[in-house]
């Protein structure tokens, strides 16, 4: 025969209590620069032309964050640009934030049991480039909304004075930066107009040639 005590009720409070702290300390929810890298998050294999790519559509500036969905040659699928509002950096808030840019310009029957996009965080913010706690906040904020849309966890960028920073990777530039001027991507991505051939068009340079 085998005698065992149940738990205390004052000893499932304090475990409760305990747990609902966790849960709701801000600082629980951030993620280090070495926790980052030990995550294996995918490497970008050209991170310059994602970042210039980034700025040259959001025209980000301080506090404004861009998340970006890649297909697996690196092209982009989606992009969302928001500001981040006045408020302590949560990981929470931000997951939920992120979770909702990512259902708005991602289906969700786009979702896979095995993800094949990947979603990339560019962060535009003052100071310098070093690691902050609001940093490690939108780290845990992205891992977390990518796991629950069933997407890739790819690079946190940030955007600073600097330059720019893969956090958790030694690789940065200094332009794109905050002072940057802006450019117009539609002018920088959009295609030569194709000559128009046929029909009216075809008549109208006929005309044109025998005059």
């Amino acid at each position: 025969m085998t005698f065992g005590f149940a738990p205390s009720s004052a000893a499932n409070m304090s475990a409760s209590a305990a747990l609902s702290a966790a849960s709701t300390n801000p600082l629980a929810r951030m993620l280090e620069p070495a926790e980052w890298a030990a995550a294996g998050i995918p490497l970008l294999r050209n991170p310059r032309e994602v970042v210039s790519g980034l700025h040259a559509r959001h025209q980000p500036r301080p506090a404004t964050a861009v998340v970006a969905v890649l297909d697996p040659d690196e092209r982009l699928r989606a992009s969302a640009s928001f500001t981040r509002r006045p408020a302590p950096a949560d990981g929470w808030m931000f997951r939920n934030v992120l979770l909702a840019q990512l259902r708005r310009v991602i289906p969700h029957d786009l979702r896979r049991r095995t993800p094949v996009r990947t979603a990339v965080l560019l962060y535009c913010r003052d100071g310098d480039a070093r690691w902050t706690e609001e940093d490690g906040a939108w780290m845990w904020g992205l891992r977390d909304a990518c796991t629950l849309h069933g997407l890739r966890c790819g690079a946190y960028i940030t955007l600073t004075r600097d330059g720019w920073q893969v956090l958790g990777e030694d690789r940065g530039g200094r332009r794109p930066n905050t002072s940057s001027p802006a450019t117009a991507f539609a002018t920088a991505e959009a295609p030569p107009p194709l000559p128009r051939t046929g029909g009216a068009a075809s008549e109208v340079l006929r005309r044109a040639a025998a005059r």
